[in-house]
């Protein structure tokens, strides 16, 4: 390959490019912040609040756009004497986003926790064991080095 040649993928157009899409829903920091917490089993708007510091607004506005893509759903619940509330539930699509989750808490872990050690890990739930994100291609083979991946234009690319 000529080091000074342009990058094939200049060839190929970006629109409809679905990892600016996934950013579109999931590329705010309290999007991430919220999806770990219904992961980690905390669903209702005020326990989110008081856990994370979002404020008010953000953590509505972020619900709702999950809401909306279909993320997450809401779930009516009503506390004894009180009006009924709404929780909020992983869909199957939310569901989807946990190797995403896996992956960024490991670099995460790796590249950014205290001396001490990371503060939240993952666990296999039968045996204890860590859980991590693995590559792996359609045929099965693993892939330890993310050098052995190369981008290619899919079926809905189009020269531009």
């Amino acid at each position: 390959m000529n080091p000074t040649a342009a990058p094939e993928a200049l060839s190929w157009s970006i629109d409809g490019c679905t990892i600016g899409r996934a950013m579109d829903v999931l590329g705010e920091k309290w999007t991430i912040v919220v999806l770990r917490e219904v992961f980690n089993g905390v669903r209702r708007f005020d326990d989110m609040r008081v856990r994370t510091g979002v404020p008010r607004q953000v953590l509505a506005n972020r619900l709702a756009t999950m809401v909306e893509s279909g993320v997450l759903r809401r779930e009516p619940y009503r506390e004894p004497g009180a009006r009924v509330r709404q929780e909020y539930r992983l869909t199957q699509k939310g569901l989807d986003l946990y190797p995403v989750l896996i992956a960024l808490l490991a670099w995460g872990n790796r590249y950014l926790a205290d001396p001490q050690g990371p503060p939240l890990e993952f666990a296999h739930r039968d045996c204890g064991a860590e859980v991590h994100a693995e590559i792996h291609c359609g045929a099965g083979h693993r892939l330890d080095d993310v050098r052995e991946v190369v981008p290619r234009p899919g079926p809905g690319a189009s020269r531009r």
